[in-house]
């Protein structure tokens, strides 16, 4: 199978269902975000610093991937296979992010990212993250997108800055705080 159809030449793509609709349609900027997501999430399992965190994060990946099926998936062809994330995939995240706050210093003020690369990319897919929420809440405006996939995203954006604040800890890297 070739990797390229000349199908997307005119400016569109398919919808798992086979609707065509344009590349900058609400949908395909949602999943698109989404991926961005998932590639970034590949980035930080990439880092030593994360070898403990590995099969988490690969887990989160694939429950990413399920969020961009669901997006991807035609919602006026009701006889396409909608692929959700897992329904346990937020409490997942909440135990993570539970875990990982018990080590922390209470947070009382707003940081700055930075500071460490591997920090730095954790606030990168957090935004990317926080792109995927908006592009989705738009998406919704006029066309339903599935809740877990709202609420799963929301949790990740959470996870993705608490994990910034573990490594910085783990990694003896000073938070800077933002003073106003």
């Amino acid at each position: 199978m070739k990797i390229y159809t000349l199908t997307g030449d005119d400016g569109t793509t398919s919808l798992s269902g086979g609707r065509r609709v344009p590349k900058h349609s609400l949908r395909v900027e949602a999943y698109g975000s989404v991926d961005e997501l998932i590639a970034w999430i590949g980035l930080l399992r990439d880092h030593k610093e994360n070898q403990k965190r590995k099969e988490l994060l690969i887990y989160l990946q694939s429950q990413l991937m399920k969020c961009a099926a669901a997006l991807a998936c035609d919602t006026k062809n009701a006889y396409g296979k909608k692929i959700l994330p897992d329904p346990d995939c937020i409490s997942v995240i909440e135990k993570e992010i539970d875990m990982m706050e018990e080590t922390l210093p209470p947070l009382n003020n707003f940081i700055l990212p930075g500071g460490n690369m591997l920090v730095s990319y954790c606030h990168i897919a957090r935004c990317v993250c926080r792109r995927a929420e908006r592009a989705i809440s738009r998406l919704n405006k006029t066309e339903e997108s599935p809740e877990i996939v709202n609420k799963f995203l929301n949790r990740l954006s959470d996870f993705l800055f608490v994990l910034s604040r573990k490594i910085a800890l783990d990694l003896d890297i000073e938070e800077i705080k933002w003073l106003v």
